[in-house]
Order: C-alpha cells, then sequence, then structure tokens
C-alpha cells in the first residue's frame, strides 16, 4: 500500500485535525489548495462505526459513538475534510450508508459481497502492520468500519498511485492532486484530469483551431503580414503532419503489437495442453495416493474401535467385580443402597426421583450442594428420606431446615462408600453409627440452645426484679 508520510492517529477525535487545517500553495500559477479529501467507512447501528482515511492510505481518524444522531457523525465527519467516497463491509449498501452518502454529495463503495469477519480481520491487521499502527479498533464496529474504508482505498489504489507520481514531476501542490484524485474517482482519465488542472487544451484541436484563426486573418493583412502568417501556417501544418506520422506509427505499433498477441495466445494455447496432459498424469498419482491413505484410515481406525472396546470390557469388567460385591453385601444385609442427586436443586431432585423412585426411609448423596436452600431441603423432608450425605459443605439455610425436621446430614468424606456409575451402597452399621452420631451432636446442640434460652429468662427476670 502507498501512504503518505504523516499517518495521523486521533485521541480526541475531530480536534487535532481542525487545529491543523491550512492552505498549501507550491506557487504554481491558478493552482489553489482546496480542502483535504477523505474516505470514510461507516458501520451503521445502535453504535456506529467511523473510519476516516486520506487519498493517501493515510488513517485518519477511527471512532464508534453508542446512540448518536446523523447531524453529530456528519458534524464529525465534515471536520476532518470533504467526502469523496463512503464505504461499507456490506452488500446491497444499508439505507443509512445511502442517506450519508447522499448528505455528504459522495460516492457509495459497496463490496461485491458482504465481507466474513476472517477476511476483515486479516485486512485490518494487514493494514496495520503496514502503517506501524500506535492506535487499533477498540471494537468490531471500529474494526468493520475500518475494514470498509481500507478496501475502497486498495479498490482505487494504483490509479492513485499513478496519479502521484505523474503529480510529482509536474510538481502539483496536494490540493491539486487531490482534485484530480477526486476527478477520476469520478470516472474522468488521468490524463484529461490533469490536462484540466492545468488548464491543457488537447493538441491537435488546438493547431486546428489556431490554423482557422490563421487563414481568417490572411484577407485583411498587407504583404508583409500575409507572410507571416503564411509562414505560421506553414509550420503549423507541417506540425499537423508530424503528429498524423505519429498516429499513424502508433496505429502500426498497435497493429504489430495484435499479431504479437496472437502469437502469445497460440503458444498459451498450447501450453495449456501439456499442462493438462501432465494435470491427468498427476491426477492418477493422486488418486492412487488417496486409496492407499483410505485404507491406512480404515486400518486405523479399526485398530482404535479395537482400543476403545477393550478398554470399555476392562471397564465392564471391573464394575461387575464391583456389583459382585456390592451384591455380596446387599445379601448379607450389611449394604444400604445409596440414591444419587446429581444436583441440589427443585429440577436435580424431581430428575432424581423420577429415576430412583426416592421413597419413605431411603438414603439419598448430593454430588453437589451448590445451590440449595431451606426451599430444596424441604422437597427432600416431604419425601421422608431417613438421611442425606453430602459431597461437600451445605448452606446454613438447608442445614437449619434439615435439623429443624431431624433428617440427619452427613459428611460424605468421614463415610466409605462404594460407587458404580450412578448407583453407590454404604455399610449398614457404618450408617447406623453417623446418624446416631448426628442425632447425639444435634440433640446436645438444642440442649445448649434451650439452657441459653432459660439462662436469658432467668437473666431478663433478675433484672426486672432490680428495678425499682
Amino acid at each position: 500500500m502507498h501512504l503518505g508520510g504523516n499517518s495521523l492517529l486521533y485521541k480526541n477525535m475531530g480536534k487535532t485535525e481542525e487545529n491543523n487545517k491550512m492552505d498549501l500553495f507550491l506557487g504554481s500559477k491558478n493552482r489553489i489548495e482546496k480542502q483535504k479529501l477523505i474516505i470514510v467507512g461507516f458501520d451503521p447501528g445502535l453504535t456506529a462505526g467511523i473510519a476516516i482515511l486520506d487519498l493517501s492510505g493515510n488513517l485518519i481518524a477511527v471512532k464508534s459513538c453508542k446512540e448518536i444522531s446523523k447531524a453529530e457523525i456528519i458534524k464529525y465527519i465534515i471536520g476532518y475534510g470533504k467526502t469523496i467516497l463512503v464505504a461499507t463491509d456490506v452488500y446491497p449498501p444499508p439505507k443509512m450508508v445511502k442517506k450519508l452518502a447522499t448528505t455528504l454529495n459522495s460516492k457509495i463503495f459497496s463490496p461485491d459481497k458482504t465481507f466474513t469477519v476472517s477476511s476483515k480481520i486479516e485486512l485490518v491487521e494487514s493494514y496495520l502492520n503496514e502503517i506501524s499502527a500506535t492506535k487499533y479498533p477498540e471494537n468490531a464496529h471500529e474494526r468493520d468500519a475500518l475494514a470498509a474504508a481500507i478496501k475502497t482505498y486498495k479498490h482505487y489504489q494504483n490509479k492513485l498511485r499513478q496519479i502521484e507520481k505523474r503529480a510529482e514531476k509536474l510538481e502539483l501542490s496536494f490540493g491539486e492532486v487531490d482534485e484530480v484524485k477526486r476527478m477520476v474517482i469520478l470516472g474522468t482519465p488521468i490524463s484529461k484530469a490533469i490536462n484540466s488542472i492545468l488548464k491543457v487544451p488537447d493538441e491537435k484541436d488546438d493547431l486546428e483551431t489556431q490554423i482557422e484563426e490563421v487563414e481568417q486573418e490572411i484577407d485583411s493583412a498587407d504583404e508583409m503580414e500575409i507572410n507571416k502568417i503564411k509562414e505560421s501556417l506553414k509550420r503549423l501544418k507541417l506540425k499537423v503532419k508530424s503528429q498524423e506520422r505519429q498516429i499513424q506509427s502508433l496505429k502500426l505499433k498497435n497493429r504489430n503489437l495484435k499479431e504479437d498477441a496472437s502469437k502469445y495466445k497460440d503458444e498459451v494455447s498450447s501450453l495449456e495442453e501439456k499442462i493438462e496432459k501432465l494435470h491427468y498424469n498427476y491426477s492418477k498419482d493422486i488418486l492412487l495416493k488417496k486409496k492407499i491413505s483410505s485404507k491406512i484410515a480404515i486400518i486405523k481406525g479399526l485398530q482404535e474401535k479395537y482400543t476403545k472396546e477393550k478398554n470399555n470390557r476392562e471397564q465392564l469388567e471391573e464394575n461387575l467385580r464391583s456389583i459382585k460385591k456390592v451384591r455380596a453385601m446387599e445379601l448379607s444385609k450389611k449394604a444400604v443402597p445409596v440414591k444419587i442427586i446429581e444436583y441440589f436443586t427443585k429440577e436435580g431432585i424431581r430428575e432424581a426421583d423420577e429415576y430412583w423412585k426416592i421413597k419413605k426411609g431411603d438414603t439419598v448423596l448430593l454430588s453437589t450442594t451448590e445451590g440449595g436452600g431451606s426451599q430444596t431441603a424441604s422437597l427432600l423432608i416431604k419425601l421422608a428420606v431417613k438421611a442425606v450425605i453430602a459431597a461437600d459443605k451445605m448452606s446454613h439455610l438447608a442445614e437449619e431446615e434439615f435439623e429443624k425436621n431431624m433428617v440427619p446430614v452427613l459428611d460424605a468424606d468421614e463415610l466409605e462408600m462404594e460407587i458404580i456409575d450412578e448407583f453407590a451402597v454404604i455399610d449398614r452399621d457404618v450408617l447406623e453409627k453417623e446418624i446416631e452420631k448426628w442425632k447425639t451432636k444435634t440433640e446436645e446442640k438444642e440442649r445448649k440452645e434451650e439452657e441459653k434460652k432459660l439462662f436469658k429468662v432467668m437473666d431478663e427476670y433478675r433484672a426486672q426484679r432490680k428495678r425499682p
């Protein structure tokens, strides 16, 4: 990308540029520097994204605003210059983009199809690395606006670079260069645009006009003047003939070039036939390699399936051994089944009840107590469970609800349970022992609380007796 000498990145957008607006002159006759021409990338929406480039590809500003009015957008943009192109990253252009372009009296540039997010990210990153940027888009709106502006500049980049090279030789001012760029963007050929700026007429038309003027003057001139005029006319006619010879020479060159092009076209056709033959042979090799790769992939798939089945079998054998052990415990009436509840929520309890058919006197295991409170505890109390085993620390509200209804809450870490998939068992003696410990502890706690209440009542009574 051809970039100018100074790339501007603003923190307070709109202020620096306004303070630096000035006219630039190179001293050439009748050349007036005009307002800077800019390309505006615009991403409409609740949060609008705006990116501004000049016609040399320099980043002028990038900004996003939430719930900004159209008038504020216009004011912000014209603070940086005159808009020649309004760019969008979607096809067809949104209505807001069309309205903005109409208000700014500028041309719309829209891609053939809507950009993908990955293409926008790649385009913007490449551009920012190229200019060694110190400011980057802060959100997707700024990124999309900048991608649209960059894509638009790249579309016109080759023509703009040609203009800059020719303008440098002609010593055009910055404003004149921008004006030529404006005319070219709007459809004027480069040479015609430059001649228009320099006020240079078409040379051949000018010569014919001069010849006509000279011939008209002959009738009213004296002999000496006539000779001078004839001499001038002769030189002009010679110049016209010279130009006609140049035209013929160019036509001949053009014809020769067409013949060369035809010859090269035949050579290209011959080379294409050779390429097709090579491609056919290459394709045969590719197909063979694909078949081999396919068979290798099938073998690998079978090996992986065998390994997986082997692991499953080993796991099932392990589970079977555990189930036999549990079954032995059940038959000896030493094992108590524990029904697992994955989540201590209303939905988790409902699903577990549907799956396990939880009934009165069952023991349940809470895989996690997260999210459980007094209301979820009351659901288990209504199911009349014998005990609740908690895998982690239960909330105070839930634990208090269980205590109030004398439903033991046991710590899973202090119990030896056998867990197979979704099923668990515990030794009956161990369970009964832990339940008794919990009841003793709870009763002791209640007794102490009752004593505290009694002492408090007695203290209050004594304090009342002491009052006069």
